[in-house]
């Protein structure tokens, strides 16, 4: 009954289920792999985000390049204020604001972003505090460059002068004379009245959207490898009624209809049984 099995027709639907299915499952597991991942860093990120409110602060020079494991620690820096911008349609709370972001250049020229803190309103300068004048030393958590577009952070242009969307140093370096740090630090206390905006995790470490698209995944490529069980299945016993049906004799004939353009032009048909013109009576 199950020799049509051996048929090339089978053969390739048992090597297309044979390699389907591993398959599946192979990606389904490395889509649960990558969910979990994301929930060990976003553990991490909080154990780390716990510690660094404890931790002494070191300098920025020894947290630098910022990747997953150095976002968020205390760092400290020492110069001057120069340059003072606007970082405009900011949340705080719940209420809109913006940050003030003031670049501290320090020895050797370069400058560092740092946001003093927060303001609720709209950006405007004029209610701006002045940054202090003369040396002075920050502590504050860093962070790294902002994506415009990306995570809130607006790609908006043509922003009034003074004003920046993302805090980047691929943006920044087109609005002042020198070169900037690829990160920036937001201060533990907000300056001069201001409220101190705080920390975010690094990207790709907490449970967003993104982490439960992930777990989403990993249960339609196990219900893939479940559907192609199935139709093998399905068409192993459609397969199976069809050969019980041909052995009863249940199955059409091919041929078994009459075309009636196959008949010649002196035959005829009598109640559906062919017969010969000439055999008829004469009246």
């Amino acid at each position: 009954m199950y020799r049509f099995l051996l048929t090339p027709r089978w053969w390739g639907i048992n090597v297309f289920v044979l390699l389907a299915i591993p398959f599946c499952v192979f990606m389904g597991s490395w889509q649960l792999s990558r969910f979990e991942d994301r929930v060990d860093e976003h553990r991490d990120a909080k154990a780390t985000a716990t510690a660094a409110q404890t931790e002494a602060p070191r300098p920025l020079a020894e947290l630098l390049p910022v990747d997953k494991a150095t976002s968020g620690r205390q760092a400290t820096a020492t110069g001057h204020y120069d340059r003072q911008l606007l970082v405009p349609d900011r949340q705080l709370d719940g209420r809109h604001g913006f940050y003030v972001l003031t670049l501290l250049r320090v020895d050797g020229g370069k400058a560092l972003p740092v946001v003093r803190g927060w303001l609720p309103g709209t950006a405007d300068p004029a209610k701006t505090p002045a940054p202090p004048a003369g040396r002075v030393t920050v502590t504050g958590a860093l962070q790294a460059p902002e994506t415009p577009g990306d995570n809130g952070v607006s790609a908006q242009g043509g922003l009034p002068a003074g004003q920046t969307a993302a805090i980047s140093s691929a943006t920044l370096v087109n609005l002042v004379p020198y070169d900037v740090y690829p990160a920036w630090i937001t201060l533990d206390k907000g300056d001069a009245g201001m409220k101190a905006v705080p920390a975010s995790a690094p990207s790709d470490t907490g449970l967003d959207l993104k982490a439960f698209q992930n777990l989403g995944y990993t249960g339609e490529w196990f219900v893939f490898a479940g559907f192609v069980v199935f139709m093998w299945f399905r068409l192993l016993r459609r397969e199976v009624e069809f050969q019980k049906d041909a052995r009863l004799g249940l199955l059409p004939e091919a041929g078994a209809g009459v075309d009636p353009e196959a008949t010649d032009a002196g035959a005829g048909t009598a109640g559906g049984a062919p017969y010969d013109s000439a055999s008829s009576p004469v009246r």
